[in-house]
C-alpha cells in the first residue's frame, strides 16, 4: 500500500473512531443530564384512590432520589383512557411517565374497538409496581363458607345469581363472566359506576357475589356485612393473611391466579438508558419498609421489577385476558 493509500485509510478509520465516540459521549450526556426538570406521574384516575396514593407515596422517594420534584397529574375520563393516551403521547423524554393499572396499560387493547393508544408500540414499560389481587365477597346470607362451595352452590342455582363489577370489562366483570360461562350458569351481570354502590348492594342482598379491592371492601369485612370467601393471584393479601387464595383452595383455573396490577410506563421512545434508571430507581424506592407496608395496607403486593420482566409479564398476562375478554363478550366504544 502506498503512502497515499496510507493516509487515506488511517484518516478514514479516525474519522469513525471520532464518530463512534461522539455517539457515545452524546448516549451518555443524555444519561446524565437526565432528569432536567421535575417529572410527572400521570395518573388516569381521579385523586384520593389506590393508584393515586401509590404514585404519590412512590414520587415522593423518587423525588429524593433524583433531586428533582415528582409531581402527580390525575387526569380521570373515559375509565382511565384519556390520561393514558395524555401520558403516551407526551414526550419521550423521561420527564412524563404513567402510572395505572393493568386494565388501561394492557386489557383495553381487547375491550375497545378503537383505543386511541397501542399499549405493544406506544409505551416503554418500566416496573410492574404491584400486584393486585381482589377479593371475592359474598352476602353473609348465602350458606357458603368458602370458594368451592360458592362453585357448587353456582351449580345448583342456575340462573339465579347475581354479581356485580364496577363496569363493562373491569376484572370484576370479566372474573364473574369467566366463571358463569365455565359453570353453564347463566349469572347476571349488574356493572355500577364504581365499587361503593356495588358493594352496597351485595350488602343489601340484591347481588349474590362480587370481586371488590380490599380497600374498598375493608370496612364491610371488618363489620360482618360481607363475607370473604378467597383472594386471587399466587398469594396471600399481607392485610388479610387468613383469607386464602383460590388456587389454595384447589381452584387452580388461570384466570384467578392471573391479577390485576398496577404499573409504571413511558412513551415508547423513551432512551433506553432513562427506561433503565428508572426501573432500578422506583425498585429502590419499593425496597423501603415504609413504602411496601403503606402498599400492603392498601392490599396490594409490591413487586418492583426491571422493564425486561416486566415486558415478560406484560406478554404472559395478555395472552390470559384475551381468551378472558373473548369469552365474556364484553366490547367497548
Amino acid at each position: 500500500m502506498n503512502a497515499f493509500f496510507q493516509r487515506r485509510t488511517l484518516a478514514t478509520a479516525l474519522a469513525a473512531a471520532s464518530a463512534l465516540a461522539a455517539l457515545g459521549m452524546t448516549g451518555t450526556a443524555h444519561a446524565q443530564a437526565w432528569p432536567s426538570k421535575p417529572i410527572k406521574l400521570i395518573v388516569p384516575y381521579a385523586a384520593g384512590g389506590a393508584t393515586d396514593i401509590t404514585a404519590r407515596t412512590i414520587g415522593e422517594k423518587l423525588s429524593t432520589r433524583l433531586g428533582q420534584p415528582v409531581l402527580v397529574d390525575n387526569r380521570g375520563g373515559a375509565g382511565g383512557v384519556t390520561g393514558t393516551d395524555a401520558a403516551l403521547k407526551s414526550p419521550a423524554d423521561g420527564h412524563t411517565l404513567l402510572v395505572s393499572l393493568g386494565t388501561t396499560m394492557l386489557i383495553n387493547q381487547f375491550l375497545y374497538e378503537k383505543l386511541p393508544y397501542n399499549p405493544q408500540k406506544d409505551q416503554a414499560l418500566i416496573t410492574q409496581i404491584a400486584l393486585a389481587p381482589v377479593v371475592l365477597l359474598v352476602n353473609p346470607q348465602l350458606p357458603v363458607a368458602t370458594a368451592p362451595e360458592l362453585l357448587a352452590y353456582i351449580e345448583k342455582n342456575k340462573s339465579k345469581i347475581a354479581y356485580g363489577s364496577w363496569g363493562m370489562g373491569s376484572y370484576a366483570h370479566l372474573a364473574g363472566a369467566w366463571l358463569s360461562d365455565k359453570l353453564k350458569a347463566d349469572m347476571n351481570h349488574v356493572a355500577y359506576k364504581g365499587e361503593a354502590p356495588m358493594l352496597q348492594d351485595l350488602v343489601g342482598g340484591q347481588l349474590q357475589m362480587a370481586f371488590a379491592s380490599l380497600q374498598s371492601a375493608r370496612p364491610y369485612i371488618e363489620s360482618g356485612k360481607l363475607k370473604p370467601l378467597a383472594v386471587t393471584g399466587t398469594q396471600r393479601m399481607e392485610a388479610l393473611p387468613k383469607v386464602s387464595t383460590m388456587s389454595e383452595q384447589g381452584v387452580k383455573d388461570e384466570v384467578f391466579q392471573v391479577t390485576g396490577w398496577l404499573g409504571m410506563s413511558a412513551p415508547a421512545k423513551t432512551p433506553p438508558e432513562v427506561v433503565a434508571r428508572l426501573g432500578k430507581e422506583v425498585q429502590a424506592v419499593l425496597a423501603l419498609p415504609e413504602v411496601r407496608e403503606r402498599i400492603q395496607q392498601m392490599g396490594f403486593l409490591p413487586v418492583g421489577s426491571s422493564p425486561e420482566q416486566f415486558a415478560a409479564q406484560f406478554k404472559k398476562d395478555a395472552l390470559v385476558w384475551e381468551r378472558v375478554v373473548k369469552v365474556s363478550g364484553a366490547k367497548l366504544d
